[in-house]
């Protein structure tokens, strides 16, 4: 055991958007099978974690209101978890700021638990392999393995089988939320039709056109569900299409978010509404 470090620190958690979404098949738990690109915008939650102190959850931000009782948060379970598994005191005092909307298929949740497991590994003093991390990720949900990673990846099984993706060039994403929530099983639940195939990026895209030319080729096998549950994604997705710049329009996860890519931040702040 490597000695805890006390003290303040303060981690970002990013969100992470499917660039696309594949779904394969089915197990016979139910759990539906996937292959998805994952990448992570320089947005995201911010969480302050104080160690040392009883264990406890305390939420600000925009989004604040939508977060559940401390002790059903998935960070919180994140902690009381790895504290479990390295034998270790679960103290530490952890406030979110919320700046991503909940249920919105960015995996807001899932990245403030990831991004709390990554650092209180080392304000607890738990040495590199003292845990198998992977499981407790996946222990608390699909999109936390791909999220403890917290760079490009391709994620198939039911998110827990992690490959390297080509590097991607850097570009401007603008993510729109409609102000509803979907529950991802919901969006499951009003799928119709079969499966598809896997089908992985050929090469390393060039460019932002040469990749959103790649990624139009693909698409997100849950949009006519959530669609179908949130009717206004039609109108987000359209919105997003006729902005000027916008390379690929598309909704990420479950929904309810959709984003734009663009050719960099500044193609993407000048086309986000007012």
């Amino acid at each position: 055991m490597s000695a805890a470090v006390s003290g303040v620190v303060s981690v970002l958690a990013q969100a992470k958007i499917n660039l696309y979404f594949t779904i394969t098949g089915r197990r016979a738990d139910g759990l539906h099978l996937v292959d998805s690109l994952v990448g992570f915008t320089t947005l995201g939650d911010t969480l302050t974690i104080r160690s040392g102190e009883p264990l406890d959850i305390v939420c600000n931000g925009p989004f604040a209101a939508g977060m559940p009782a401390p002790h059903k948060n998935l960070v919180y379970k994140a902690a009381q978890r790895l504290a479990s598994a390295a034998g270790v005191p679960a103290r530490a005092h952890i406030t979110i700021t919320k700046n991503l909307p909940v249920a919105a298929g960015i995996g807001g949740g899932s990245t403030d638990a990831a991004t709390a497991l990554r650092a209180l590994v080392t304000l607890w003093g738990i040495e590199e392999g003292a845990v198998d991390m992977a499981a407790i990720g996946l222990s608390l949900g699909s999109d936390v393995p791909a999220c403890l990673l917290g760079r490009t990846t391709y994620a198939s099984g039911i998110g827990e089988v992690l490959e390297d993706a080509p590097v991607l060039p850097r570009a401007g994403v603008l993510l729109v939320n409609p102000g509803v929530a979907l529950v991802t099983a919901s969006v499951f639940g009003a799928r119709r039709g079969g499966f598809n195939p896997a089908d992985r990026l050929e090469r390393a895209p060039a460019d932002t056109t040469d990749m959103a030319a790649m990624l139009n080729e693909r698409d997100n096998d849950l949009t006519d569900a959530a669609i179908r549950l949130c009717p206004v994604i039609r109108t987000v997705l359209a919105a997003l299409r006729d902005a000027p710049g916008c390379r690929l329009a598309r909704m990420t996860g479950s929904g309810a978010t959709c984003f734009g890519l663009f050719d960099d931040a500044a193609a993407a702040i000048a086309a986000a509404p007012s």
